[in-house]
């Protein structure tokens, strides 16, 4: 299940995103999204965890979550359609 996580601090790495979401299960790809131009986070990224159980546990336990000084925010993530 793919995740969408939004409102991080921009201090956040992508290793301590996903850290925070192996406590809850097995990270198949975790990916913070970056500014082109400056290299900076842009405050949201994707989780994919691949049981869906996990996912559930992650985004219950982890929504509304303050990290780094920020309340993470945190859903299943919604298909782009072409």
């Amino acid at each position: 299940m793919k995740l969408l996580v939004r409102n991080l601090d921009r201090s956040t790495t992508q290793e301590a995103l996903k850290s925070l979401f192996q406590e809850f299960g097995a990270v198949q790809s975790c990916n913070l999204v970056m500014d082109k131009d400056t290299g900076a986070s842009k405050g949201f990224g994707f989780v994919e965890m691949p049981k869906q159980g996990e996912a559930k546990a992650a985004i219950k336990n982890l929504n509304n979550k303050t990290v780094n000084n920020s309340k993470i925010r945190v859903k299943k993530a919604e298909e782009k359609n072409p």
